[in-house]
């Protein structure tokens, strides 16, 4: 007899655990001010924040940068709002 995963219930908001650490992938074009774009909005919900922890890559042709964030979540609407600013700036093409 075989045993099958445990599925949340559909009204349970997440699977993370709060308050945990959250890594945000975020990528743009390579313009010089994406990366303080992205770190003041990371900030504006994530006062903790460390820029000096941002971790940043250049694609192989330069037109991209992937900049990667860590940040402290303490609850789903932190995260919803944070998500939600970060995808409806126009120097932003992905957040992940």
């Amino acid at each position: 007899m075989s045993t099958s995963p445990t599925i949340p219930a559909a009204d349970s908001d997440t699977l993370l655990e709060f308050p945990c650490d959250f890594p945000l992938k975020i990528m743009g074009h390579a313009v010089d001010e994406l990366a303080q774009t992205v770190l003041t909005i990371v900030t504006r919900h994530a006062p903790d924040f460390d820029g000096a922890r941002m971790e940043m890559r250049s694609s192989s042709g330069g037109n991209y940068l992937s900049l990667t964030c860590t940040v402290r979540a303490t609850s789903k609407p932190q995260l919803d709002a944070l998500y939600m600013e970060l995808t409806s700036h126009p120097l932003i093409k992905v957040v992940l």
